[in-house]
């Protein structure tokens, strides 16, 4: 179901490159990887009587918990990277994300302070990279992530001079 308050009528969205699946899954198995093989650290333990606590059921039940969380994480990385959007409007620029808890973030041109362009290696590595707008509101931070390296520099001076001239009164 769509809303107005999440898909504004008339708004054609730009999604990200499909290679930012990549890069969120490389950071997926690097991160439950690491959880996972913690977690167990116990159950090696218990396993080699080299601890009696704890009792060898919690021992197994909670690496197994994490790797279950794991899974259904894997399961929703496809959906989240194809919810990534963003519009260029007249006056501003619109990000949308989310799939449970859909968000759009209107961010206006002339709040703009600086516009802020990173890749971290395997982004370089896909030829990505990630755009973040920086406002004068502590609490706006706006990134639009999976962006190809072209496009990326392309809408950093764009927004750049949108926000200039906005700025400016122009």
């Amino acid at each position: 179901m769509r809303t107005e308050a999440i898909d504004p009528p008339g708004v054609t969205w730009l999604r990200v490159s499909p290679r930012y699946l990549t890069v969120r899954l490389v950071g997926w198995a690097l991160g439950n990887l690491a959880a996972v093989a913690l977690l167990s650290l116990p159950l090696i333990l218990v396993l080699n009587r080299a601890w009696t606590w704890p009792p060898l059921w919690l021992a197994v039940a909670v690496p197994a918990a994490a790797f279950l969380l794991a899974l259904w994480r894997l399961v929703l990385i496809p959906r989240q990277v194809q919810s990534i959007g963003y519009a260029e409007r007249e006056d501003d620029l619109l990000i949308r994300r989310g799939i449970f808890f859909q968000r759009t973030l209107v961010v206006p041109y002339g709040r703009m302070q600086y516009v802020d362009i990173g890749a971290g290696p395997v982004e370089r590595g896909l030829g990505l990279c990630t755009v973040k707008l920086h406002t004068a509101s502590a609490g706006t931070s706006a990134e639009i992530p999976g962006l190809p390296a072209a496009e990326g520099a392309r809408l950093r001076e764009q927004l750049s001079a949108r926000g200039e001239a906005r700025l400016a009164g122009l």
